[in-house]
């Protein structure tokens, strides 16, 4: 099974259809009149096929089992024509498209085993995914312009040069994976002069996204978010609050992270965990639906 603990619980939704064929006028009118010696075939296949929605990661070996939120089953007759149509609904870290495509099959399958014994060539077709919605692709609402990245490690021990950097590197990492180059990386001391001075120099010089990385936690020495607030002029209080969240999913220490999110000036700027993990997270989080932002503002100077 593939690994979706990094991803992101969202919305999700799976449209998949499914034909079934009849070769006779008469088979539709049993269906229609409740004649069909088996039963209701439309009530006992919708049955079926929302059991076997429900039962998807129990058959299909690399699918991950996980909560229905919603599940539709409906069927429509056209000449001797009968289409299922499946829709599935979850809030999860992974899409429903296997499950409403397995409820399809199997609505359809017990539809065939319903019918015939009173007519020997009903045929199943054309089994297949209308629609998906939900999930990181949904979400890459990608600004037309290019953004100017500056990432940013605060530490003493990795600016005297007695540590190596690992966190700064995994958020330049994560960056790339979203498409977005870094134009400027650079270390700093845990200063609270330095790094608010780094701070408005990056502003000043149009920097678009600024990443500050360490100095959130709770040390004496830990400054980032003191140095970074006083300089905001719009603070975003639910980006930050998004990365801890999804943080204590996975540690109870996320809770203790002090990081801060907000516009100084035109620069959007982030203060993430010091740990590899706790960046690398964060950036999981926020990634790439925090891109949003700057697709915004492009609407914003467009309609200007």
């Amino acid at each position: 099974m593939n690994n979706i603990t990094h991803k992101v619980s969202s919305l999700r939704k799976a449209i998949a259809t499914a034909t079934v064929t009849v070769s006779k006028q008469e088979t539709i009118d049993a269906i229609n009149n409740k004649m069909v010696p088996k039963g209701d075939v439309f009530e006992f296949s919708r049955a079926a096929g929302l059991l076997a929605i429900k039962k998807t990661s129990d058959v299909i070996p690399d699918c991950h089992p996980l909560p229905i939120e919603f599940a539709s089953i409906k069927h429509t007759i056209e000449g001797l024509a009968i289409t299922i149509s499946v829709e599935v609904h979850t809030i999860y870290k992974t899409g429903v498209e296997v499950e409403a495509m397995h409820g399809a099959s199997v609505t359809a399958l017990t539809m065939y085993d319903m019918l015939k014994p009173i007519d020997k060539a009903v045929e199943i077709s054309s089994i297949k995914l209308l629609n998906k919605k939900g999930g990181k692709s949904d979400f890459r609402d990608r600004p037309i312009q290019a953004i100017l990245c500056a990432v940013i490690v605060c530490s003493d021990s990795i600016s005297e040069g007695s540590k190596q950097d690992f966190a700064g590197k995994a958020i330049i990492e994560k960056l790339q994976q979203n498409q977005i180059e870094t134009s400027l990386y650079s270390i700093l001391p845990d200063e609270f002069d330095v790094i608010q001075a780094k701070a408005k120099q990056l502003s000043t010089e149009g920097y678009h996204l600024v990443l500050f990385c360490g100095g959130t936690g709770l040390s004496p020495r830990d400054v980032t978010p003191e140095a970074i607030s006083p300089l905001f002029d719009r603070e975003i209080p639910g980006i930050m609050e998004a990365a801890r969240n999804y943080g204590q999913e996975r540690t109870p220490y996320a809770m203790l992270s002090r990081g801060v999110a907000g516009f100084i000036g035109n620069s959007l700027v982030l203060t993430l965990p010091g740990s590899t993990r706790g960046a690398s997270e964060s950036m999981d989080s926020l990634f790439p639906y925090i891109l949003h932002i700057f697709r915004v503002a492009e609407g914003m100077r467009h309609d200007e």
